[in-house]
Formats: structure tokens, sequence, C-alpha cells
């Protein structure tokens, strides 16, 4: 009996010396992480490789100069980025060339590529011209989370929506996003009806968040996967559920649309850099009072997933260094 409490002892020593070291690892990498909103925030250029050219490139507090933009974060994906490419820009000329007030500009972000990304994502630059196809270069690998902030940032949209480079949601459902952003406009800030022919009404003024969401998926893909993933899947959400609140049900769809006042907020204040920024988005959202909407959107598998196993472990401790960031207040938010 003694050397049974010997041993018991002994485990509630080491699991409080292991939870003591977490927690001060947690809180260190919190406070060093404090000022990482002005992370990679160098000003970006492009370059036009038709004339060899840089052109400035405004930043998200300067007026908007299009309609949409789509900012494709790209990290190796020479091979499903062409697909992806093509189908985002062949709607985007059908949809102009029906409607000559509608304009966009496609910016890809090669978060440190060791492909061909890079080269792939210059030839489309040069065949629709740098006004509408645009790229921005981190140089070295920062993270997804890094990739899209940077791309927001410097983009022209009154509208910016994130797509990923693997095209699994269908590009035409951006619609779906767009049109709930304006219905709930007209709604929230008492629009009206005529606010779209309305020459001093301004989507890009009103801050609002669409998110696409694969939650009416999950009853089939909880039959088709393996059960440790649907458990893993499911201890990843009641953590999410702690750590950022109810609301949305689906926080990692890769399909988010946001208006250009809300960008500005969430953006210049994001620190995640890798996947559980859109978690963070979610709390940003809440923080400034950021009316959010969960569209379902159509989804599919496309091979070639970056996400896996020990991405999980990864995801825990970015949303535990969120948690503890904003609840010490050592992650100050700007507004």
């Amino acid at each position: 009996m003694g050397l049974l409490w010997t041993i018991a002892e002994v485990l509630v020593a080491l699991i409080l010396i292991i939870a003591s070291f977490l927690l001060t690892a947690i809180v260190s990498e919190a406070y060093r992480r404090r000022h990482n909103n002005t992370h990679v925030d160098a000003h970006a250029i492009f370059e036009d490789p038709n004339s060899l050219k840089q052109v400035p490139c405004p930043h998200i507090h300067d007026p908007a100069e299009k309609y949409l933009s789509l900012v494709i974060p790209a990290f190796n994906e020479e091979y499903r980025l062409p697909g992806a490419l093509d189908e985002t820009i062949n709607y985007l000329q059908q949809r102009a060339a029906k409607d000559k007030s509608f304009t966009y500009e496609v910016v890809i972000v090669d978060d440190g590529s060791a492909d061909a990304t890079k080269r792939v994502a210059f030839d489309f630059v040069k065949k629709y011209t740098v006004d509408n196809v645009r790229i921005i270069l981190l140089g070295r690998n920062h993270g997804k989370g890094e990739a899209i902030r940077k791309g927001m940032l410097h983009s022209r949209g009154e509208l910016l929506l994130m797509l990923d480079a693997d095209g699994a949601t269908k590009v035409a459902d951006l619609e779906k996003l767009e049109n709930q952003i304006h219905a709930v406009a007209r709604k929230e800030f008492c629009l009206g009806e005529s606010a779209a022919s309305d020459s001093s009404f301004r989507i890009s003024d009103m801050p609002l968040a669409a998110f696409g969401s694969r939650a009416h998926l999950e009853e089939k893909a909880l039959a088709t996967r393996k059960w440790y993933r649907n458990f893993l899947m499911k201890g990843f959400h009641l953590v999410v559920l702690l750590t950022a609140g109810s609301g949305i049900r689906d926080t990692q769809c890769g399909f988010k649309m946001f208006t250009r006042a809300a960008a500005r907020k969430l953006f210049t204040n994001i620190r995640l850099k890798r996947w559980c920024f859109d978690v963070e988005l979610i709390f940003l959202c809440k923080w400034f009072g950021i009316p959010m909407i969960e569209i379902s959107v159509n989804w599919s598998e496309i091979p070639g997933s970056k996400v896996n196993l020990l991405s999980i472990p990864n995801m825990l401790w970015e949303l535990a260094l969120m948690s503890v960031g904003y609840r010490t207040r050592m992650w100050k938010i700007s507004n």
C-alpha cells in the first residue's frame, strides 16, 4: 500500500512539473508574440513580368480600387494551382463580360514554395496582366495564416475573398457569400432595398464577414472517416468552442469573405501564422462586433492536403497561445 502511494505521489509530481513547464512555455511564447501583428510587414511590390517594371500596390487602409479581390495562399502548389486559377479566372471574366461595373483582381501569395509555384503563377500574370493577377513572394515559408494576412493587407477590393489553391470549393459559390453580405448590410445598417443603387453606398465601409461552411457535409464525413480522425475532430471542435466561443460550426473552411472595413480591423491585428488563424479571426470578429454569416458551400476532397495528424499538436499550441495572449491582455487589439 505504501509503495502504491509513493508511485501515485511521484506521478502527481511529474504531472504538476509537466503542466508547470507547459504553462510557462505558453505564457513566454505568448509574451514573445505580443507584437506579432506587425510581422512580415514590408510594403508589397508587384513585378509586371511583361514590362519588368515594379508596380506598387495600395494598403488595406487605402480606398478600394476594385470590387472584388481573391486572395490565394500557395505553398508548393505547382500541380494544383493551374486548374484552380483557370476555373477562377474563367468565372471572373464571364462575370465581367456580363457586368461592366464588375472589377476584380487575383492575388496569389507564394509562401516560400520550393517547387515551380512561382513560375506557374507568373505565367498567369503574363497572360492576364498585372492589373488582374498579382503575386506576393514571401521568400520563405511562414504559414497559411501569414500568407492570407499579407494578401489581404495589400488587396484593392471592396470585398475580399480568401480561397484555397486546390480548388476544393467552387469559385462560383462566392456569390452566396456576396449576396448574404449585401443582404445583411441592408438589414443591419438600415440601408433599405435601394441601397445598391445609391451612389453613396459602399459595401466596403460596412464591417461584415461571411464564412463558407462544410457543416452540412459533416454527417456523411463522420460515416466515411476513420474513428480516430472523428475523435480528433470532435476534440478540436471542443477546444475551439472553449477558446473562441460558439457561433460558427465550421471554423476551418478556407472560403471566407470580408468587406474591406472588416478586413482592415481583422488582418491588422491577427497574430497566428498557421492553421488556427481561422479561429483567431472568429475571436476578433466577436471582439469588434463584426456580424458573421455562415453559409453552406459546395466542397470536394482534393488529393494533396497538407493537414495531417502532426498538425494537431501545432493547432492546440496555437489555440493555447491565443487564449493566454488575449485573455491576459498581452496581445493588444488596435482599432
